[in-house]
């Protein structure tokens, strides 16, 4: 397996309880896996360790080869682990091209690219074009975010994302508060853009379906620690796994 993101005995307690305990994890390079579990099982604890919103009691993250633990967000995200998140984190007041825009300035503003201010300006503009048009919101690219469709804000957080040139991506329930047509929709560009551009992805999920759908592998959350990792059918069969989150309405497939 050619890791590209590893967590090693990653912890975090808040007084006496141990939100993330001792988790060991590899996500290979170029896969989509599932984080889940039930309400309070670390899950996002452990994405904001992963991502310097939070510093862990011990453990360490790595991408390849440099480690990520204790740098700022800003450093992380330069590094290529950027993240999405569960309430959506978007410019709402600018267009969906605005916004984009101005995630890609961020990212060339800061890198390699030996262009004066207005070669950024138009280099950035170009390149969020061809992000809306990947996630599917070429004709909307000049709606005023706040006006767009609660899928649509996703979509534009997704491009917002993609602007920083991730190698991996950790997305935060993606597809929470969407109707089940517009789950599809979302799970089905996902898988393309990840495979498209050689994009690893992690992804908090409580929809089943689209877990079941979209992920190459299943990795539980139960209590701060792994309770299952495995690809999807054979995490279905595990009867803890059944017991503490999936339910009976998963039993049907064994």
């Amino acid at each position: 397996m050619n890791t590209v993101l590893a967590v090693r005995g990653l912890a975090k307690r808040f007084g006496n309880l141990a939100a993330v305990d001792g988790v060991d994890l590899e996500i290979a390079e170029g896969t989509v896996t599932a984080l889940i579990g039930p309400n309070g099982a670390g899950k996002t604890t452990l994405f904001n360790l992963m991502t310097g919103a939070l510093h862990p009691d011990r453990g360490s993250v790595w991408l390849k080869d440099a480690m990520l633990t204790n740098l700022s967000p800003e450093r992380i995200v330069r590094a290529g682990l950027v993240r999405t998140f569960q309430i959506t984190q978007i410019f709402r007041g600018l267009t969906a091209i605005e916004g984009v825009t101005v995630g890609r300035l961020a990212r060339l503003g800061r890198g390699w690219h030996p262009f004066r201010l207005a070669n950024r300006e138009a280099v950035a503009h170009r390149d969020a074009v061809a992000l809306l048009e990947a996630v599917g919101l070429s004709d909307l690219a000049g709606r005023v975010v706040s006006t767009l469709s609660h899928a649509d804000q996703k979509l534009v957080e997704v491009a917002m994302a993609l602007a920083c040139d991730p190698l991996v991506l950790l997305l935060d329930e993606p597809t929470g508060g969407l109707a089940p047509e517009e789950t599809t929709g979302v799970i089905r560009l996902l898988q393309r853009i990840a495979s498209e551009r050689g994009i690893t992805v992690l992804l908090i999920e409580h929809d089943m379906e689209a877990v079941f759908a979209v992920a190459q592998r299943v990795v539980v959350l139960h209590q701060g620690k792994i309770l299952a990792d495995d690809a999807p059918e054979a995490v279905r069969r595990i009867p803890q796994v059944r017991e503490v989150y999936l339910g009976k309405r998963f039993a049907r497939s064994n």
